[in-house]
């Protein structure tokens, strides 16, 4: 097992494919962009999968695949058919706009749960949001995505005054369809200019507007799955759900059982810790990484990398610290 000092178990691997995207989203790309690291540095598919395979030894069972965009990534199929090999939980975290050109492939390796971004429905302003114009094309690959039938949660990343005002508006969208919407707070990274009083919009906002509109004994609280970072909740009678991704208001570290690995192989056992673990230095070199990897998830604070207050977590000097959201991976 990969276990920390706090006792938690860590059975689930995210994966960065690449530092690349074809959106620049302002809560996840610095506006001036981010200088690529040389492709030396980058794991290649070989690396991805034998990495993930000493993951798999030591109990993970379950891989999402996230970017920059990891649809852009060359080899994917590759590293799709090594990991499908490895019998785990296959998932993947996109903005959709490549997803036309990769149905069959995605379906035939069993990579399908599907998280798309969207954080608007409302074209001119998602496009802005985005710095680009592809939200006809991320639409209607989302719906087709749904038809062909992947497993699919819409991710929006809330920013008070741009698109709470859309809340009720997105749940209303996936009542009808068989999605689970997840509003996740925004949060701190480096050149995304985070201000929780500015920004920021709370699981409390969020059930407050849906409650004002559709009544409290119209919501129901769902089960949420062990280890999920999500509330979950539903209409009576909708085929979609609704949830709230907390991180800022209601961290769900205690539960935590998450590593990531960035594209250029090193992993960070918090979303928000600034120290990271090279393993893919030491997969090179030939060394035993199970260790490394061991060592380096022991190590993980109890809370948000040790940001165990909110004012400690909105302290720019130790949030921005960390990378950028891009060369993290979603």
């Amino acid at each position: 097992m990969i276990i920390d000092q706090h006792q938690r178990i860590h059975s689930y691997l995210r994966i960065s494919l690449i530092e690349r995207c074809n959106l620049r989203c302002t809560y996840c790309m610095p506006e001036e962009g981010i200088p690529l690291l040389p492709k030396s540095h980058i794991m290649q598919n070989e690396e991805i999968v034998g990495i993930s395979k000493e993951y798999v030894k030591l109990g993970v069972t379950k891989i999402r695949l996230t970017g920059g965009e990891p649809l852009m990534r060359k080899g994917l199929d590759d590293i799709l058919e090594g990991l499908q090999a490895l019998n785990v939980d296959l998932g993947m975290t996109t903005n959709a706009i490549l997803l036309d050109k990769h149905w069959d492939l995605l379906k035939r390796t069993g990579c399908t749960k599907i998280n798309i971004s969207l954080d608007s429905l409302v074209a001119e302003k998602m496009n802005a949001l985005s710095r680009r114009n592809k939200f006809d094309i991320i639409m209607k690959n989302i719906l087709e995505t749904i038809k062909r039938g992947f497993e699919v949660k819409i991710n929006v990343v809330l920013l008070k005054g741009t698109n709470d005002n859309e809340i009720v508006d997105f749940i209303e969208w996936g009542r009808h369809l068989p999605i689970t919407v997840r509003f996740i707070e925004f949060m701190p990274f480096s050149g995304n200019k985070w201000d929780w009083k500015e920004n920021g919009v709370s699981l409390q906002d969020v059930l407050s507007k849906a409650t004002t509109h559709f009544g409290k004994d119209e919501i129901e609280r769902v089960e949420d799955a062990p280890n999920d970072v999500s509330k979950n909740y539903r209409i009576k009678g909708s085929i979609g759900k609704f949830a709230v991704i907390a991180t800022v208001s209601n961290p769900f570290c205690d539960t935590c059982n998450r590593m990531r690995l960035t594209a250029d192989g090193k992993m960070k056992n918090c979303l928000f810790s600034k120290s990271e673990t090279d393993v893919l230095k030491a997969f090179r070199a030939g060394e035993d990484i199970q260790k490394v990897i061991r060592d380096g998830v022991w190590n993980k604070k109890d809370v948000r990398a040790g940001m165990t207050n909110f004012e400690d977590f909105s302290d720019p000097a130790q949030n921005q610290e960390n990378r950028s959201m891009i060369r993290i991976g979603g």
